[in-house]
């Protein structure tokens, strides 16, 4: 991507970014650094990255709970929590509908020739709002609209068919382009839009391969086996499903398999009780939050890495996946984590929600040294699709951008844009 600002038609372009620390980004992205909490290519870093090389302005809005606030001339960035996020339902509601107009009054304050959203900043119907003061809007998708594996027994209330009725609406009208981060988000938006959706754009999580220097070659020989969980320590996360195994492989006498969970979330204490409860902790360690060098040298020591992701989470992609094939190490996963269709020949597949399948092909690689290195051969063969920067977000939303641009904007580049001295209320 050329880094020369475009003369042609700038535009003034707000980001609802959801609830990354899209300032911190900021600050290292100003310094020519990589934000060294993530270990993909951010995509608020990425967003700055295309304003810088298009001569755009930018709005970015996170609903990060860190009180933030930059402002210069190419942008405006800006922490604003959405209220009631943890509320019951009604008010949950009511404040995602709140948030929409606080958006909306933000985009026409500014005078925003295209607002690019990502889920959970509103309900998705009210941007439909938008169209009506001329600002184009690019939903941008991270999860699937509902589980993949839909759950039967109670069906929804009225509220949420109808803010489901009303969302197919906003994506059969939409034109200006749909981001999608798999095929699985795809589908779906074609489903709920009766397949009117326009211009729905797939995109792929993106690194550098100097997030990956430094881990070591896996031993397929090498004992003890050890299996390595990264993310949120959640039930739906199937932590406690890999605690089972755990227990499983300890009363066969299976000792020299172990488990490294990385990652925090509501279930860690859980999760470190009961495994001390069933005397495996020494074999099944809990290291909360690790920073890229730690991760490196969790991936170095690691055989497999396990993705045991519940039906009743609603899973975009599962980097992950993307980071553990990067790292050389195949992946043992469902369906649930619609990564597996991008990384299928170094992987194994199993039923979602089956532990007994889970703990079978963690022995299948640990008692089977050719199959085992099978897998970690094909792990190369799938590294590109995550290095391409013509895969990367902003790659694709600056195509979509293009159509914007070529329909002229509403306002001369001279023109002035509003910031408002305080966040909007």
């Amino acid at each position: 991507m050329s880094s020369q600002p475009s003369q042609h038609n700038p535009l003034r372009i707000v980001y609802a970014a959801g609830p990354g620390d899209v300032a911190g980004t900021y600050g290292y992205w100003r310094d020519g650094q990589d934000d060294p909490t993530q270990v993909a290519m951010t995509c608020s870093g990425m967003f700055y990255d295309l304003c810088r090389a298009n001569g755009d302005m930018g709005y970015v809005i996170a609903s990060n709970r860190r009180p933030a606030r930059i402002v210069n001339k190419t942008f405006l960035i800006e922490h604003r929590p959405i209220r009631f996020l943890q509320s019951a339902a009604v008010l949950y509601h009511l404040g995602q509908v709140w948030s929409g107009l606080r958006l909306l009054v933000s985009a026409v304050r500014y005078r925003a020739d295209a607002a690019v959203v990502v889920e959970g900043s509103t309900h998705w119907f009210m941007l439909g709002l938008f169209r009506y003061f001329g600002i184009a809007v690019i939903p941008s998708l991270h999860c699937v609209l509902w589980p993949k594996f839909r759950q039967t027994g109670r069906k929804p209330n009225w509220v949420s068919r109808t803010i489901r009725s009303l969302s197919c609406r906003f994506f059969a009208k939409t034109r200006s382009g749909i981001l999608v981060m798999s095929s699985d988000i795809a589908a779906q938006v074609r489903e709920v839009s009766d397949g009117k959706a326009r211009n729905i754009v797939s995109f792929l999580p993106t690194y550098k391969a100097s997030a990956f220097d430094g881990i070591q070659p896996c031993d397929p020989e090498q004992r003890p086996f050890r299996v390595l969980f990264a993310g949120r320590v959640e039930t739906n996360k199937g932590v406690f499903d890999l605690l089972n195994i755990a227990k499983r492989f300890a009363a066969a006498g299976r000792s020299e398999i172990e488990f490294d969970l990385c990652g925090t979330g509501g279930a860690l204490e859980s999760l470190k009780q009961q495994a001390a409860a069933a005397g495996v902790q020494a074999r099944f360690r809990c290291h909360g939050h690790c920073e890229r060098s730690t991760m490196r040298e969790m991936y170095s020591k690691s055989h497999v890495v396990i993705v045991p992701t519940r039906t009743d989470f609603v899973e975009g992609f599962n980097q992950v996946i993307a980071e553990a094939v990067l790292a050389g190490r195949p992946v043992i996963t469902s369906a649930v984590c619609p990564a597996l269709e991008y990384v299928r020949g170094a992987a194994i597949e199993v039923a979602p929600d089956d532990e007994n399948a889970y703990g079978d092909a963690i022995l299948s690689l640990c008692d089977n040294p050719a199959l085992l290195t099978e897998k970690l051969a094909a792990c190369t063969k799938f590294r590109e699709q995550f290095l391409d920067l013509g895969n990367a977000w902003n790659a694709n939303l600056r195509l979509l951008l293009e159509h914007v641009r070529h329909r002229g904007v509403k306002h001369s580049s001279s023109a002035t844009a509003v910031y408002p001295s305080q966040p909007v209320a």
